[in-house]
């Protein structure tokens, strides 16, 4: 049996997808106990590590850590449907992007870091695989519809936008402070 060169990729690109989906199936599952007891730290903040204060706050709230976990699955999923690979492939990218700042700003475990940019460098070549539709995409999504229009009622436009901009901050100052 021989394959051709698209079947390859498709191979090379299923195999990245079910590492970096099992991997954040993991991880997402694992955030039930994840950080379990991580806020019974009796240290000072200023005491310590980068990595015990991220666990700290993680810790605090198991609410906010079940919801990561929930994202960090729903992306698996949207990665392992063909249809959907490229939005999860995105999806998971902010993920991980957000995993690699924390553990370097934080000096998480370096295998943790590790394992996070290569989890990302694999997501990177399925987007490459699929950069066809990943161009095609970002211009539809960037694409500017040319309306004929005058040049009094572009204006107009721009002037309401920004009077409607300034009436919600006003607003929104006024919901947001206390009165």
């Amino acid at each position: 049996m021989k394959f051709d060169k698209k079947e390859i990729i498709e191979i090379i690109e299923n195999a990245f997808t079910y590492i970096v989906v099992m991997a954040m199936f993991a991880y997402g599952i694992g955030k039930v106990i994840q950080f379990d007891g991580a806020i019974a730290i009796n240290k000072k903040v200023s005491e310590l590590t980068g990595m015990q204060l991220m666990w700290a706050f993680y810790g605090y709230s198991k609410p906010f850590v079940l919801i990561l976990g929930a994202l960090e699955i729903t992306g698996g999923i949207l990665m392992l449907i063909k249809k959907t690979r490229i939005l999860g492939c995105l999806f998971v990218s902010t993920i991980l992007v957000n995993v690699i700042l924390q553990d370097i700003f934080y000096s998480v475990n370096l295998g943790a870091l590790k394992a996070a940019i290569i989890y990302q460098l694999f997501i990177v070549a399925i987007l490459w695989f699929s950069k066809q539709k990943v161009i095609q995409i970002f211009r539809i999504i960037t694409s500017i519809e040319k309306i004929a229009a005058s040049k009094k009622k572009f204006f107009l436009k721009v002037i309401f936008s920004l009077l409607l901009f300034v009436a919600i901050r006003i607003l929104e100052f006024y919901v947001t402070t206390k009165w």
